[in-house]
């Protein structure tokens, strides 16, 4: 069936547009394909110049701006995060810049052609049509304005939002817009005219500083504000005419007075900005756990110490503040004032190598606690003693005979802690002090002997400050952390831990540490009603050129020294009176009227009563009893043997041995049983004491124990003698409690008697000298010494 003419032509036409349709398609579709093709050629040949060089910001804990550093370009390019663009600000960013920023590809064909035309036909630039993405890809690589750098602005503008979404180019466009000088991006502008972050701009600054990237050289708040002013309102009510903003918000903002000028970028906490800074060195914002309101408290704390201090020719101090519920450093100054090159303020104090002085005498304790060498109550001796030629002495220079432990180390006495040094070995100290990250240590450790116990080493604040944190910890050492994720979502979890004292030992270390009957409680706090409850231990360095005090509770350690950069010595410096009356303002400062809650005995520790006399356990003539605290397994358990039982005649004129023990006519008694050395310090220093009567000098037995103990001159020690000098080397030995008398002999000839505890002075003959001792028992010690006259 044929159909009508009409009918085939409708055909004929529909069908040659049908072909027409599919045939452009597809050279459409070809044409699309190959420019998408060789945009990814373009785009693999020349990458998108996205990096941006941000300044370095240094934030608190609660992500406020504490310190920032200029770009490497000089620029401050501060990078602001997206939660800190709030809602208003891109609004307000948007509807003045790119009304349509998230419907376009990175190009506006309508504004580019409305510009075109607009531009035509007026015969000049009267609109601009370039979209945020296009800005941006100006801003990242500046071009004269032509026609090329259009095209070439148009193609960047299409990598940008190939490569990224629209979020992070509004944040990099907002990261970079010029706001005047070396001032970009929004976060700079906001920091540094009105001192606030991005987020907090109310809506009529954020309309002040949205017109200011257009014209930024003529128009600098602090010189044209009336002006930007003017042009601020213009914006506003184009926001009111577009229903952007609530009437009331921008009728407020209509109001709002400009006042901002040009602020210094923040400086407020130098030392670990630079610390920071150098550790992280391309990372645009870090983190710090600094609590900035305590870090202020503290800095004034400091200053005004010092400058009470100053008098005294004491010019500096450093302080450490860590919460021990974290391990983050809450508090870091470095010195008194970071700006004073007088007193050389820009050394950081809190990573300057010093002396500790007596600092580390509670982990040299804890760890003799740890090996049941010693407990609380344990009596020592501290009187004057040579160790191999080392003679240390007290602080005050002079000594108290028989001490507990706790006496010794509460009051610091110098001899009882290289005592325990000489017991546990300085190799083993050591150890315990690299296990706590100790840096100096590691260097120095071929070089380091007793002296440690007494500040004979290298520590730095931090590293002292972050042992004693263990000590608030049950003895596990943990990091301490300078920075922290600002993510809540992040637990910040403590970093693993080192056990360095045990529960019980490190308990037993606080509770002495605890104590306020001892010389380092500074005389200000004797009587306060605001003393707080903390463990604290000072310590002043050799020549007092150092001055420290360290002390902890459940909240928060704190670390402090004071005295000068230059290591000059001062005769008014110490850890009492220099550097405790700080750590105590401190804590009353960051932790006042913080709860009295203390620790715990650890399940492990147990308490027994012990001898008064010795520290060690009663015995059936032990009648002066103490509780003493202990490790069960670990502590020495022996019997107490202060007191000897001894035969005498009745008269208790003379003393008898199981030898020479008459049938009859003798009776017991009980005499203290001092060692040799207790005799010898209260006989050179007149102590009245019950001493054993002589033994029976008719007695023939040949006592093979207790020899003398020649402590001076040392064995094998060489010494040097100045040729025309009449200097003397002294004799002098420890005895047992049955010799009265000594003998002498240099060089194998008989050279003087003496009585036990009169020291004996020789002339020596240069060469080796041969000394021995020999006591009226007829027992005997040699030593001998390498003599060297010199001419000095």
């Amino acid at each position: 069936m044929s159909l009508p003419n009409g009918s085939k032509i409708k055909l004929y036409f529909l069908h040659k547009i049908k072909h027409y349709i599919t045939h452009y398609w597809k050279h459409s579709l070809g044409i699309l394909l190959l420019l998408f093709i060789t945009f990814l050629l373009l785009d693999w040949c020349f990458p998108t110049p996205s990096h941006i060089d941000y300044a370095t910001v240094i934030t608190d804990k609660q992500g406020k701006t504490a310190h920032a550093f200029l770009s490497k370009d000089d620029k401050w390019r501060m990078k602001a995060l997206p939660e800190e663009i709030s809602p208003l600000l891109e609004k307000a960013i948007l509807y003045k810049e790119d009304k349509y920023f998230y419907y376009h590809p990175g190009v506006n064909p309508i504004a580019i052609g409305r510009a075109a035309f607009n531009n035509i036909v007026k015969g000049k630039r009267t609109s601009g049509a370039s979209t945020i993405t296009m800005q941006l890809a100006r801003l990242l690589e500046p071009r004269q304005r032509t026609y090329s750098s259009k095209l070439i602005e148009v193609f960047r503008a299409m990598q940008l939002e190939w490569h990224f979404s629209k979020t992070e180019i509004l944040q990099m466009y907002l990261n970079h817009v010029p706001y005047g000088g070396n001032i970009e991006g929004i976060k700079a502008a906001a920091l540094l005219y009105f001192n606030k972050a991005p987020n907090h701009l109310s809506l009529a600054e954020v309309t002040a500083l949205s017109i200011i990237p257009n014209r930024p050289n003529s128009l600098r708040i602090g010189k044209h504000n009336e002006y930007i002013v003017t042009q601020r309102n213009k914006w506003l009510q184009h926001f009111q005419e577009g229903n952007l903003f609530d009437d009331l918000l921008i009728a407020d903002a209509l109001e709002e007075p400009l006042t901002a000028y040009r602020l210094d970028a923040p400086k407020k906490i130098p030392h670990l900005a630079y610390r920071l800074k150098r550790q992280y060195p391309n990372k645009a914002i870090i983190n710090s756990t600094i609590d900035l309101k305590q870090q202020e408290k503290v800095e004034r704390l400091v200053k005004q110490h010092v400058n009470q201090l100053r008098a005294w020719r004491i010019q500096n101090a450093a302080v450490l503040v860590i919460d021990n519920r974290t391990m983050e450093v809450v508090s870091y100054v470095g010195s008194a004032d970071f700006n004073n090159a007088a007193d050389a303020g820009q050394v950081d104090g809190i990573r300057a190598v010093r002396s500790p002085g007596s600092t580390l005498k509670p982990l040299l304790y804890g760890i003799a606690f740890d090996k049941g060498l010693i407990t609380p109550k344990h009596i020592v001796s501290d009187v004057p003693t040579n160790f191999s030629g080392y003679v240390p002495e007290n602080y005050d220079g002079k000594f108290r005979g028989k001490v507990s432990i706790e006496f010794a180390l509460a009051n610091s006495l110098n001899i009882p802690a290289v005592k325990v040094m000489n017991q546990i070995g300085p190799a083993t100290f050591i150890d315990y002090l690299k296990r706590a990250k100790f840096r100096q240590i590691q260097s120095d450790q071929n070089k380091l002997g007793l002296a440690m116990a007494l500040g004979g080493c290298g520590v730095r604040l931090e590293e002292l400050t972050q042992l004693y944190s263990s000590f608030a910890k049950e003895g596990q050492l943990h990091p301490i952390r300078y920075t922290h994720s600002p993510n809540p979502s992040i637990p910040q979890s403590l970093h693993p831990s080192k056990q360095i004292l045990s529960p019980s030992a490190n308990f037993m270390t606080t509770e002495i540490l605890l104590q306020l009957t001892r010389p380092d409680l500074p005389v200000e706090w004797h009587n306060s009603a605001h003393l707080p409850k903390v463990a604290w231990k000072t310590g002043t360095s050799y020549g007092r050129r150092d001055a420290w005090s360290i002390g902890y509770n459940k909240h928060y350690t704190i670390g402090v020294w004071v005295g000068n950069f230059s290591a000059k010595g001062v005769p008014e410096l110490s850890g009492a009176s220099s550097a405790a009356p700080l750590l105590f303002n401190i804590f009353n400062e960051v932790d006042y009227n913080a709860p009295k809650d203390w620790y715990d005995p650890p399940k492990e520790l147990d308490y027994r009563l012990v001898c008064s006399q010795s520290g060690l356990s009663v015995n059936h003539f032990c009648e002066d009893q103490v509780i003493d605290a202990y490790i069960p397994t670990t502590s020495r358990n022996e019997l107490c043997q202060h007191l000897k039982e001894v035969y005498i005649t009745p008269d208790s004129t003379m003393a008898y041995c199981t030898s020479c023990l008459p049938l009859n006519g003798y009776k017991k008694a009980h005499f203290p049983n001092y060692s040799p050395e207790i005799r010898a310090y209260y006989d050179n220093y007149q102590v009245h004491y019950q001493a054993i009567p002589i033994h029976n000098p008719k007695c023939e037995r040949l006592f093979a124990e207790g020899a003398p103990k020649i402590i001076s001159p040392v064995n094998s020690l060489e010494y040097y003698v100045e040729k025309k000098d009449t200097q003397q080397l002294m004799l002098s030995c420890q005895v047992s409690s049955d010799v009265d008398k000594v003998f002498w002999y240099v060089n194998k000839r008989f050279h003087q008697a003496s009585l036990a505890s009169e020291p004996v002075f020789i002339d020596p003959p240069a060469g080796r000298v041969d000394i021995s001792c020999t006591d009226d028992k007829g027992r005997q010690t040699q030593v001998w010494v390498l003599v060297n006259k010199v001419d000095l």
